[in-house]
């Protein structure tokens, strides 16, 4: 078995602590906590039911649902790809336009994973939608940035670099071969049309939101 952890930019830092990456993650561990406090009856009544937004009920857990999570692999895994990519588009952007960019494009995100499977009642979690719309804005601002990774192979780890368009292309390749396998039944799993419409969405839109003057400092 083996697995590519993305960490940080190894090309660039940002400018300014990136507060609202922070903010994010903070939040999404806090409703967690909630979660763990609360059970399934809480994770069912916020997470977003494609049957029942179809129906026109609950349309306000398109946005709850970015903040849930299906357990402590879900969520640590999530945090750590978000962490990777956040804090220089949020420098990139700036805090307001980034936290705009972020919630926007998890909306979409989530609704199109709805759309792919309307008739499903699979509770569907998670802001991987979100943090595909960063990587995807990432993708097409520093392609050639480094991005220091964790590569793990059974009993071999080693960190090493790689470029970020090409480790953000093979996980996008990889949604797109999986996509459709998850939404067609109705047993849940990974939400891949999520992953590659936020994906798509942060390609096409998040250039909009760079500021120019707003750039993540180049390090030596």
């Amino acid at each position: 078995m083996g697995a590519l952890i993305p960490l940080t930019d190894a090309t660039r830092r940002p400018v300014r602590v990136p507060l609202v990456t922070v903010c994010i993650i903070l939040v999404n561990f806090a409703v967690f906590g909630l979660e763990l406090a609360n059970g399934d009856a809480f994770v069912l009544k916020w997470s977003a039911v494609p049957a029942n937004i179809m129906a026109g009920h609950d349309w306000v857990t398109l946005f709850t649902a970015m903040f849930l999570h299906g357990g402590w692999s879900h969520i640590l895994g999530n945090m750590v790809f978000l962490w990777a990519f956040g804090p220089e588009m949020e420098d990139t952007m700036g805090r307001g336009r980034y936290l705009t960019f972020y919630l926007v494009g998890g909306l979409v995100a989530m609704l199109a994973q709805v759309l792919a499977s309307p008739a499903s009642t699979v509770p569907n979690v998670g802001a991987s939608g979100a943090i595909a719309a960063v990587m995807g804005a990432f993708l097409v601002t520093y392609p050639r940035d480094r991005i220091r990774s964790l590569l793990v192979i059974v009993i071999f780890i080693q960190v090493t670099r790689i470029p970020a368009a090409l480790l953000i292309g093979v996980w996008f390749l990889m949604q797109l071969v999986n996509v459709g396998s998850v939404a067609a039944v109705q047993t849940g799993g990974v939400a891949y049309v999520a992953h590659v419409v936020g994906t798509v969405f942060g390609m096409i839109v998040g250039r909009l939101f760079v500021v120019p003057k707003e750039v993540a400092a180049e390090m030596p």
